[in-house]
């Protein structure tokens, strides 16, 4: 071979490295065929979702577009709702009527589609969510379609439309602010109990985690009980508003418990507790009542219970009630208060084995330390309605009580 000549491989067939060759992105040549499936059917969703099924659209690929064409009928500038360039429909939810007899077939017929389709859930999240995030771009009567539908879909159990995908995205502080979140979620709530109960809605809003963060669709200048209270009675969701008090009288007790817990365990001053329990008591507008029920689980739950001494749990008990007697007598302050704490005791030691038998030893104790007054005790005794261990327990006090006449008529 010539020193000139270039050495090559013979033989050796030279591959070149293919490339994957994308197709590219065409949302409106898809927008208009299905825009023209709709105009073709008459906005007969039947038939629109038979042919959607027949048809060789790429839905893979256009499934917010497809979801865009659904809602809006016609395709979306990107990042608002405004309307695209193209073919357009009259037949998408937030063209008809703002009834529900009305927007149910769009749900149905969503539902149909993804039950064929189900790699559309993901796309319908995104549309839904965006929308949600866009609120303050659609009209008022856009805004109350777009409730009822999602109120529809929860009640028909659409796929793909979980509860955080809704309330999560509506929590922008400018939606909220003005008011909005506020009437879009309202609608949503009359919308959904026509058909379901109060239990299912506070489900829905607990998978949405909502269930305790109500006021959070408020504005801050109307974020309050007596806000909500007068929001939602006015608007005919009385069951919601009772459910709320519920729910914020129940925040208030664990909260009080909590730091009475606290200040038990670290042994703080008796009279600092007293005034610590009377402010809350008087911040919150907790009844009497509760408050007592509170400040005996509190003091019994504080005990170090021995497993098997039975003694040991009535000396440790004794000397719980002793230590903090100035704390329940500053609240057991009626005979009906000081009953409660009978019935109380009653309960606490019908329901713990260990404590059974120490239902007289307690009543002493606190009759001992003038918590409870004489009067009370002999109601209880013969009188007393809790039926749970009652039996057994007049049985074992009844001794105590025999010391308590013989007592009297001697006076």
């Amino acid at each position: 071979m010539s020193s000139k000549e270039k050495p090559t491989l013979g033989g050796t067939r030279i591959k070149t490295r293919k490339r994957n060759i994308a197709a590219p992105l065409d949302p409106a040549a898809f927008a208009d065929a299905v825009v023209q499936i709709y105009l073709d059917n008459v906005g007969d969703l039947e038939l629109v979702a038979k042919n959607i099924e027949s048809s060789e659209l790429n839905f893979s690929r256009y499934g917010d577009t497809f979801f865009e064409v659904v809602f809006t009928g016609g395709r979306t500038q990107p990042g608002t709702i405004k309307p695209d360039e193209g073919e357009r429909h009259p037949y998408s939810v937030i063209e008809c009527e703002a009834k529900r007899e009305a927007i149910l077939p769009s749900v149905i017929y969503i539902q149909k589609i993804l039950r064929r389709k189900p790699f559309l859930i993901k796309n319908l999240e995104n549309v839904m969510r965006r929308f949600l995030q866009s609120l303050e771009l659609f009209e008022e009567n856009e805004r109350n379609k777009l409730a009822i539908f999602t109120a529809l879909a929860f009640s028909q159990k659409l796929s793909g439309l979980p509860p955080e995908t809704v309330f999560q995205p509506l929590l922008k502080d400018n939606l909220v602010g003005k008011g909005l979140v506020l009437l879009f979620i309202t609608d949503f709530f009359k919308e959904y109990l026509v058909d379901n109960s109060l239990e299912d809605l506070i489900a829905i809003l607990k998978r949405g985690k909502m269930e305790e963060n109500l006021m959070d669709f408020f504005p801050s200048a109307k974020r309050s009980a007596e806000g909500f209270s007068e929001h939602f009675t006015k608007e005919g969701l009385v069951p919601l508003v009772e459910y709320n008090e519920k729910k914020v009288f129940e925040v208030k007790l664990k909260d009080m418990k909590s730091a009475l817990t606290t200040q038990i365990a670290e042994e703080s001053d008796i009279f600092e507790v007293i005034e610590t329990v009377k402010q809350r008591v008087k911040d919150a507008k907790l009844p009497d009542i509760e408050v007592v029920r509170i400040l005996w689980d509190v003091l019994m739950d504080a005990v170090q219970w021995s497993g098997k001494n039975q003694q040991q749990n009535a000396n440790s008990a004794l000397r719980q009630v002793k230590t903090w007697a100035k704390l329940l007598n500053s609240f057991c302050t009626s005979g009906k208060l000081e009953l409660e704490l009978t019935y109380k005791v009653q309960m606490q030691c019908y329901e713990d084995a260990k404590l059974m038998k120490l239902f007289p030893e307690i009543v002493r104790s606190l009759y001992d330390q003038d918590v409870l007054a004489e009067d009370t005790i002999l109601h209880w005794f013969r009188k007393g309605t809790n039926p749970k261990g009652r039996q057994s327990f007049v049985k074992a006090l009844e001794p105590f009580v025999n010391w308590l006449e013989e007592a009297e008529e001697e006076e």
